[in-house]
């Protein structure tokens, strides 16, 4: 029995809460590197913290999108799950900023990777069912529409994310500068509005969007429905292994490209601010050393206000990106119908690496008065500039969220897909936790703590994801 065709405005409340996911997302991607390095991280362990979100994704999506497959109960089948992680991340940002609080207790720097830790794991938690949710709801005929729509919202939710400490700052008037060994006003402010704001956008999806019934389900997927005796553990864990080891030839053929993009991402979301601090606002590297900072009693207000406007400038970089990722996204689908998935989603990846090596373009430290409808502001005109690259990256982050789930969801047997997107998810994870252990390392002994040099590593990689669309095979023909 064919699935039906879903009314536009369904696809879209199946994946309305991801706006909420991501703009809480995108709060933890602009800031926690700031927050942190207000809190006594040094410049190179940065991305040694930041492990915590591919760490979790590796352990927690495969679990889940397991136990998403095997749930049927009265609240659904993914919505208990994306619920419960929303929740847990909704706790995390509120927690996080006000780490100097538990100083008590322990360390405000490792109550802040605590937090991270937790906020990645409830990000996961509800990022997997969300994504099988919308292959479960979505007619094949329907799927890059709907993984369209996804990424739409995801950028529309990572572009306000993204821009909130600015506003706090520059609208609303909130202190921007962050005491040693505390978290700036706006950044606090803006993580309470983030997990409040996810909470609503899940919810939304979870009274809007009615799952199937198992039967309805069996139907529509051609799935003999059987009951299966839940098996003891060894066996679960042989039975994974070897669905991982006999995954599909285009799961792995996206790995390799999945590699690239996202030790590229990795790098962005941890090292632009150091690296526009330092390269366009001409803050030392000493500014960003523990040891340093540990030896003086006070930071120069110069200093903090350059490193909180910095900080700023980065949510309006990440802003663009995404807002230009949400524009694209309009199109991909139409894109990858006219010249196919593999030909947009190769441009794509090539447009962001070009955007990555660009940064080296702009250093220009003369300051530009700039105004912004809403306010105006004085920066440097290479921050200005930056904006140009987010162009390049934007297309590449709408095609990285929406071209390999289009390709892969349609070589994926049905009563598996939840695992098997769980599976996916160790391309995602594995090379950030690659960059993790590496890119601090490289960094410190082969760019001294330049950051701008680690940016443009980043653009070599992004650009080798883009050669190796080539060898994907999609089993989809557009």
């Amino acid at each position: 029995m064919k699935q039906p065709t879903l009314p536009f405005w369904q696809v879209w409340n199946v994946s309305f809460g991801f706006l909420g996911v991501q703009l809480g997302f995108a709060l933890q991607n602009a800031n926690v590197s700031r927050v942190l390095s207000d809190l006594g991280a040094d410049l190179h362990s940065l991305s040694l913290f930041w492990l915590a979100a591919p760490i979790m994704g590796l352990l927690v999506q495969p679990i889940v999108g397991a136990a998403s497959d095997r749930t049927w109960n009265r609240f659904g089948r993914r919505k208990p799950f994306i619920l419960g992680g929303a929740f847990a991340a909704a706790l995390g940002m509120f927690l996080m900023p006000n780490a100097s609080i538990f100083v008590a207790f322990i360390a405000p720097m490792l109550f802040g990777g605590m937090m991270l830790a937790l906020m990645d794991g409830a990000f996961n938690v509800t990022m997997q069912p969300f994504r099988a949710l919308v292959s479960d709801m979505v007619p094949n005929d329907q799927r890059t529409l709907g993984y369209s729509v996804q990424a739409l919202l995801i950028n529309i939710g990572a572009v306000i994310g993204s821009i909130l400490p600015f506003v706090f700052t520059n609208i609303i008037g909130l202190d921007n500068i962050a005491p040693k060994g505390q978290v700036a006003q706006t950044v606090t402010w803006a993580f309470y509005i983030g997990g409040t704001s996810l909470l609503g956008a899940v919810l939304w999806t979870c009274l809007r969007t009615k799952e199937y019934a198992p039967e309805d389900y069996n139907r529509y997927k051609n799935i003999t429905a059987k009951k299966i005796e839940k098996a003891p553990l060894a066996t679960r864990l042989g039975n994974f292994w070897q669905l991982f080891i006999n995954m599909p030839k285009t799961m792995r053929q996206l790995a390799l490209v999945q590699f690239f993009s996202w030790f590229s991402l990795f790098i962005m979301w941890v090292y632009t601010g150091p690296a526009i601090t330092q390269y366009i606002w001409g803050v030392d590297a000493k500014w960003f050393d523990p040891h340093f900072l540990h030896s003086i009693d006070v930071i120069p207000t110069e200093i903090a206000a350059a490193k909180g406007a910095a900080g700023d400038w980065v949510g309006i970089t990440f802003a663009a990106y995404s807002l230009f990722a949400a524009i694209f996204s309009i199109f991909i689908a139409r894109i990858a119908n006219r010249f196919g998935r593999k030909i947009t989603y190769s441009i794509s990846l090539l447009a962001g690496g070009i955007g990555y090596m660009s940064f080296m373009l702009f250093k220009n430290a003369d300051v530009v008065h700039v105004n912004l409808l809403l306010t105006q502001i004085d920066i440097p005109q290479g921050a200005l500039n930056l904006l140009l690259p987010m162009i390049g990256i934007g297309i590449a982050w709408a095609a990285i969220l929406a071209m390999p789930y289009a390709i892969l969801s349609s070589s994926l047997p049905a009563d598996k897909t939840g695992v098997y997107m769980g599976i996916f998810n160790f391309t995602i994870a594995a090379p950030q936790i690659v960059s993790g252990l590496v890119a601090g390392q490289i960094l410190k002994y082969a760019f001294h703590n330049q950051a701008i040099y680690i940016i443009v590593l980043a653009g070599v990689s992004m650009i080798l994801g883009a050669i190796a669309v080539y060898f994907v095979k999609d089993p989809v023909l557009t």
